[in-house]
């Protein structure tokens, strides 16, 4: 029996370029969100992705550790989701799993963290989350983004790791919307 030993993510060629363009500071929530919804829109004009885009970032200086945006379609992978991919990046970038062990690290991801994300968020060592859109703006765009807790983000809280929630959360939506209204390619196992 073959089986493979191997596999890799890779960040679309255009993200490098484009975030080498990005201009504005990575200081506030909101600046920081922006770049994630940028990300997410880019990830759909580009046709490299699903409408969803992450970044991680030094809570305290702003400094860019990881980027990320949805994948699964162009690697075929299904748990190649942004948030995956920026703390996956993150953690390369830093040779280190624990990405606030030296360091106060924030995932800042251009929606609410799907089942599969949040139950990796307190195993990446961020220290805070924010996100955009909500998981019904999601679902309304067609995705299925499973069943976490009730008080999911208390139970982040209870950890000790920082929430936030609804930041620009219409510009995040719209991203979604528009992927949704441009006939985007809507993945889970029941929409294949």
């Amino acid at each position: 029996m073959k089986i493979h030993t191997r596999c890799e993510l890779a960040l679309p060629a255009w993200l490098e370029r484009y975030l080498a363009d990005w201009q504005e500071p990575l200081e506030s929530a909101e600046q920081r969100m922006r770049l994630a919804i940028a990300l997410s829109a880019e990830n759909v004009r580009q046709q490299t992705g699903g409408p969803f885009g992450a970044i991680v970032v030094d809570e305290n200086g702003g400094g860019l550790m990881g980027a990320g945006v949805n994948l699964v379609t162009s690697s075929e992978l299904s748990m190649a989701h942004a948030e995956m991919v920026a703390v996956s990046m993150a953690q390369s970038a830093t040779g280190n799993w624990n990405l606030g062990a030296n360091s106060p690290a924030q995932l800042v991801t251009s929606c609410e963290p799907c089942a599969m994300c949040f139950g990796a968020v307190p195993w990446s060592g961020v220290n805070s989350v924010v996100w955009g859109a909500r998981k019904e703006d999601a679902e309304a765009a067609g995705f299925d983004e499973g069943d976490k807790p009730p008080a999911w983000a208390e139970t982040l809280e209870k950890r000790g790791i920082g929430t936030r929630s609804d930041v620009l959360r219409e510009e995040a939506a719209a991203v979604l919307a528009q992927y949704a209204h441009g006939n985007g390619h809507i993945y889970h196992p029941g929409n294949s």
